[in-house]
């Protein structure tokens, strides 16, 4: 249960105390953009058949216009249980500040 506690940055809240925000973040794999992506608890999860929720999102990036297609699976109190990732793959909460310090060092650098 760390593991997904890691994976959606410390219980799935941002900074801002966001209560019925979910955020995950996936890896492009043709660019190596790492994306922020957030589920509303109360919205965007759907009742699956066999019982649970799931949510679907198609996430496009800022550095390309490839799809990743990411389909997110919940148990019956949606608590997260498990990802599926067409184009990327999903990283934690480190990949995505590590992806943007970079970012902020190189246009540090281009200036």
């Amino acid at each position: 249960m760390d593991f997904l506690k890691k994976l959606l940055g410390g219980g799935g809240s941002a900074s801002s105390g966001d209560k019925d925000g979910l955020y995950f973040y996936v890896k492009a794999h043709r660019t190596g953009e790492v994306i922020q992506v957030r589920l509303n608890r109360s919205n965007d999860l759907s009742q699956s058949d066999s019982g649970g929720y799931f949510a679907r999102k198609m996430i496009v990036g800022q550095r390309s216009f490839d799809r990743i297609e990411a389909e997110f699976f919940f148990d019956n109190q949606r608590r997260f249980t498990s990802a599926e990732v067409t184009g990327g793959e999903l990283v934690d909460q480190s990949d995505y500040d590590a992806y943007l310090a970079t970012k902020t060092t190189q246009q540090k650098n281009s200036d």
